[in-house]
């Protein structure tokens, strides 16, 4: 085991890993560890080995490692590999979400609430409630074909990695990893209290793809009308050139899971 102190060391690591033709490599930490190893390892034939020791864990929890750190490291060394989809945005990686307009604000505000020793969920809340006080609309226009463009005033935009659930028991869940499609989604044109109470109703699993503009495609073009924008990606904020070009990259990443259950992933 390898104990990195840098993204950079840790992604070089990983490179290293897929140029000396290892068929496995772990990554130890959060979400932010993960999409750090698979923008290494996707595309190759190195697989990757998730062992769950962030806050949340959403990539483990949606693609079925075993919450357990000791039945994760088991199941690194007996478990079988599985191909699953990534999304990608002008190159990089991201094994979740990615967003624009307000939604790296509230990510940022979110390390902020959490800095001052508020778990992450409570941090998230107050961070919603901080950012959308203070918001401006961002025009964008998709373009998900030469003939179809669609323009938009709207706080953000949010794109995941597969259709994310917004009611029921899985709320904030993705039921398939292996759709190979993107599922994006924009605020309507609402007041700043309409927003703060559809945040409020997305938390508990009380809106709509309809009232959340969500659509599923292969590819979108993002004109944000701006030379270079804020984009989070799996909870990591960067500056990068527009237009945003998301494309998602069927079964590109190989991820080590449980034999038993492998076969669920992406199939229900």
């Amino acid at each position: 085991m390898i104990v990195t102190r840098t993204g950079d060391e840790l992604v070089s690591l990983a490179r290293r890993a897929v140029s000396e033709k290892k068929s496995r490599v772990a990554a130890g930490g959060g979400d932010g560890t993960v999409n750090a190893v698979a923008g290494a390892v996707a595309g190759t034939d190195t697989a990757l080995g998730v062992l769950p020791m962030g806050t949340l864990n959403h990539f483990a929890r949606d693609v079925g490692i075993p919450p357990d750190l000791e039945d994760a490291v088991r199941n690194f060394f007996t478990g079988r590999i599985v191909k699953v989809d990534v999304g990608e945005v002008n190159g990089r990686v991201f094994v979740n979400n990615s967003g624009i307009g307000v939604y790296p604000h509230i990510v940022r505000e979110r390390e902020a609430q959490q800095r001052q020793g508020h778990p992450k969920w409570l941090a998230f809340v107050i961070a919603i409630g901080a950012v959308l006080r203070r918001y401006s609309r961002l025009r964008v226009r998709l373009h998900m074909s030469e003939a179809e463009a669609l323009a938009r005033l709207t706080p953000f935009l949010f794109v995941g990695n597969n259709r994310y659930e917004v009611a029921g028991l899985e709320i904030g869940r993705r039921l398939s990893l292996r759709s190979g499609r993107l599922w994006v989604c924009m605020a309507p044109r609402a007041a700043r209290r309409n927003l703060i109470a559809m945040a409020w109703r997305t938390l508990t699993g009380r809106v709509s793809d309809q009232e959340l503009n969500a659509i599923e495609v292969e590819e979108i073009w993002v004109d944000a009308a701006t030379p270079r924008i804020n984009v989070s990606t799996d909870g990591e904020v960067s500056l990068m050139a527009a237009p945003l070009h998301y494309r998602i990259r069927p079964g590109a990443l190989g991820v080590v899971l449980p034999a038993p259950a492998a076969s669920d992933v992406g199939g229900q």
